[in-house]
């Protein structure tokens, strides 16, 4: 298969490269830890310091996680996108697709794939997945498939913004009620509002102030390429820090893995389903629109592959960061949370590339033409 630049995979750093492998060995690394060393984690993760009902040590790698994407946002871009009405009508479909549509995809799904009260809670962290809407990987997605970059960036900042109003909300919503089961009587389930808010204030405020500071910082102080040196190294810290997060929440979760593995396949249908999904209907509905009035303005394959991603991805470190706060490192909500990253990062991958080959390969001429667009 020859996709749009055949020199697009040896662009990539070797980690990004094998992102995917390594967020599996973590998660290996995680259980085996966990199975062998059970008692000393529990110690040092449950028994030591905390903020937010987290751990230390697991705050600061969430926080990690989601500080350096942040940064590479291109705020100074915000007075001359926001002139655009352009910008305004995708606002406007980003902000269907993410928070009146995606959600509930995904609600369906965890219904469909875990109807039984006995994966209530697991239903829960999926669900968490699918309200936490992405913000970071994104750009990791939408650079790989050459989608449009200062719309990513708006995207993510619109979407940034917007969850610091939404998702506590949205958050409570799906877990008291749209996913509560009629026997549901356990209350250990329910969310509270002061530490969702808590959650989002935490883990998103802060990286979204540092991600602006970072960026004005870098942009005062350092030449343009002295810039992309540092942000490619810089870039690398928040993949470290996922990994960290994964290893630590797999030696947590490690003795439940191996005791319930049948859940982790179940809990990885709907995740599997719903990126598949609702990435392949925004990205078709783009292209097949592409030929009417509305597309031939605001259709183009650097737009449809934008809003697919931005759609079909979710900020799982979000997700995880209010699991672990609401119900503890250990909860099966977290388990669920953390299948996230598994399912998502070599899925999203290969989307990414599957977006490259069907650029070159769909006729995205926004011209009606007659027989076949392939």
């Amino acid at each position: 298969m020859r996709f749009g630049n055949p020199e697009l995979w040896k662009s990539l750093s070797f980690f990004d490269r094998f992102l995917a492998v390594f967020v599996f060995l973590a998660m290996v690394l995680g259980i085996l830890i966990g199975n062998f060393a059970n008692e000393q984690v529990q110690r040092h993760l449950n028994g030591g310091a905390k903020w937010g009902n987290v751990s230390i040590p697991l705050l600061i790698g969430l926080l990690i996680m989601i500080w350096p994407p942040l940064s590479k946002v291109e705020w100074e871009c915000l007075p001359r996108l926001l002139k655009s009405r352009d910008l305004w009508v995708h606002l406007t479909v980003s902000f269907v697709l993410n928070w009146l549509v995606s959600p509930f995809i995904m609600l369906s799904l965890a219904w469909v794939t875990l109807p039984e009260s006995a994966l209530e809670r697991e239903r829960v962290g999926v669900v968490l997945v699918g309200v936490a809407r992405c913000v970071a990987m994104v750009l990791v997605w939408n650079g790989i498939a050459q989608g449009d970059r200062d719309y990513c960036a708006i995207l993510v900042v619109s979407n940034s913004i917007l969850q610091m109003v939404l998702f506590a909300p949205y958050a409570l919503l799906f877990a008291n009620i749209l996913c509560r089961s009629p026997t549901l009587t356990t209350p250990t389930l329910h969310l509270d509002y002061g530490n969702v808010a808590q959650s989002v204030g935490i883990y998103l405020g802060i990286p979204l102030v540092a991600g602006g500071l970072t960026r004005w910082i870098v942009c005062t102080c350092l030449l343009p390429s002295r810039r992309a040196k540092f942000y490619h190294i810089w870039g690398h810290v928040s993949g470290i820090g996922l990994l960290y997060v994964i290893t630590v929440l797999f030696a947590n979760q490690g003795k439940h893995i191996i005791t319930h593995i049948g859940r982790i396949f179940r809990i990885c249908v709907p995740l599997l389903l719903y990126f598949i999904i609702v990435w392949s209907i925004t990205f078709f509905t783009f292209w097949r629109i592409r030929t009417t009035s509305w597309g031939r303005t605001y259709s183009s394959y650097e737009k449809a592959v934008t809003q697919a991603f931005t759609a079909g991805s979710n900020n799982f470190e979000l997700a995880i960061a209010v699991a672990v706060a609401s119900f503890g490192a250990d909860a099966p909500e977290v388990l669920a949370a953390t299948m996230g990253p598994l399912v998502e990062v070599p899925v999203l991958l290969l989307l990414s590339y599957l977006a490259l080959y069907l650029r070159d390969r769909l006729n995205w001429s926004t011209k009606s033409k007659t027989g076949s667009d392939l």
